[in-house]
């Protein structure tokens, strides 16, 4: 379950009880199962449904900030601009990216990765670890060593820098989910690109199965 997420005068939101940099408690903005159901309103209306969620995204994936939390109050009575911008600035891994990023309140804001609809996200050119990680429902394996790993209903496919975030992940899709190791290093050496979108997720066009191997972890 997330996190309440509370606001210290001096060094904005925080998850947790008291604030990191100074210890204040500070004022709470939005418990945990209300942080969680907005962030997910959220996550579906900048990746999937933004026409139905009453926001327009332009070819990278943007929306005015104001247009988010107008279609974030139509859906909740509860939420304001302060819910809003406490979700995007504490999310732990990474969904929403803000511009500009140091702005308490952004003046736009995006989803990081994982969009069915049509954006072009430009790649971050940090490193990216020689091993990635892939958890997926057992029933999958048969097809996934045949054809590879492939963006099925999103635009690409997404890898995981832990075994215990595939293993998250995975477990959406099967309560005993297996998990991939992606021999990242390899797939750059032979050209194909690999970014790090959000705090550990990694995304790459495909992944063909020569690069797959189960993970003992």
């Amino acid at each position: 379950m997330p996190e309440n997420v509370r606001r210290c005068s001096d060094h904005g939101f925080f998850e947790g009880g008291e604030c990191p940099r100074c210890g204040a408690f500070g004022e709470r903005v939005i418990d945990g199962s209300r942080r969680r159901q907005l962030s997910k309103f959220m996550s579906g209306a900048l990746r999937h449904f933004p026409g139905d969620a009453g926001v327009a995204l332009d070819e990278a994936g943007w929306t005015p900030f104001p247009d988010l939390v107008d279609a974030v109050e139509s859906k909740y009575g509860w939420a304001d601009r302060a819910t809003v911008t406490a979700v995007v600035a504490t999310d732990p891994k990474g969904r929403f990216e803000r511009d500009p990023g140091t702005s308490d309140e952004p003046d736009r804001v995006r989803a990081a990765y994982g969009h069915s609809v049509d954006v072009t996200i430009e790649d971050d050119d940090g490193p990216v670890p020689e091993t990635l990680y892939h958890g997926t429902a057992p029933r999958n394996l048969d097809s996934i060593f045949a054809e590879g790993l492939r963006p099925m209903n999103r635009q690409r496919v997404h890898l995981s820098a832990s075994v215990e975030t595939a293993r998250a992940v995975g477990s959406r899709h099967a309560s005993d989910p297996v998990i991939l190791e992606v021999d990242a290093a390899a797939m750059e050496r032979d050209g194909r690109d690999i970014a790090k979108r959000g705090e550990a997720t990694y995304t790459t066009d495909r992944v063909p199965s020569r690069y797959l191997s189960k993970s003992d972890g």
